[in-house]
């Protein structure tokens, strides 16, 4: 009699048991996994994605700021301005910034003849006369604007006057006038073969000039 009480028994447990194993198991399927996968998309939403990439892009921009720095130029002002001496520039500054970081001009100085639209070159020397002062011994003009150059009988495209570059083969007054226009507008010239910069200056052209030319 008690084996058949207890086997009543296992067979109404069963009934219980049985759907109860099947809840947790699914439960087990449904859950855990779940919860597996968010803490790992988790942990990954706190790393940076493609650090190299990011790290190369940062590289990049210090190096663009570096290309963007002016580079330092000294010149020397010298003659009737107020405060005479060794200026340190800013690569692209013009003669008027030099001037000005001079002091200015004293009240009796001429400065008609300077170009205040030219850039400055490392090493320039920029005189300014008084007025009535004769015109310096180098056969520049008054302002010349030059480093110091032994004369090699050569023309230095950069500080002749439009007198001057008409004593170039080749180079006449609407020439010589778009020289001096393209300096102003441009800077001085880099190199003797930048004067085919110039429209009107072919290769030709330069050919016949190139050993009359320099560029300080």
């Amino acid at each position: 009699m008690n084996r058949l009480f207890l086997s009543g028994i296992s067979r109404k447990w069963r009934k219980f048991i049985t759907p109860i194993a099947a809840i947790a198991v699914v439960s087990a399927f449904l859950f855990f996994p779940r919860g597996q996968v968010d803490n790992n998309e988790f942990v990954m939403s706190e790393q940076t994605p493609f650090p190299e990439l990011i790290e190369e892009e940062s590289n990049e921009e210090v190096a663009e700021i570096e290309q963007d720095v002016p580079q330092s130029i000294v010149v020397d002002v010298k003659g009737a301005v107020r405060h005479p001496g060794v200026y340190s520039m800013k690569e692209g500054d013009r003669v008027i910034d030099a001037i000005t970081e001079a002091g200015g001009y004293v009240p009796n100085a001429d400065s008609r003849m300077l170009n205040h639209a030219m850039k400055l070159v490392d090493e320039f020397v920029i005189y300014v006369p008084l007025e009535g002062e004769e015109p310096l011994e180098t056969g520049t003009s008054p302002m010349a604007i030059v480093p110091a150059q032994p004369d090699d009988g050569t023309i230095d495209i950069n500080t002749a006057d439009e007198q001057e570059l008409m004593t170039i083969p080749g180079i006449g007054p609407s020439k010589a006038a778009a020289i001096i226009q393209y300096r102003t507008d441009n800077g001085l010239f880099k190199t003797p073969e930048s004067l085919m910069d110039v429209s009107g200056i072919g290769q030709k052209t330069f050919e016949k000039l190139e050993s009359s030319i320099k560029v300080n």
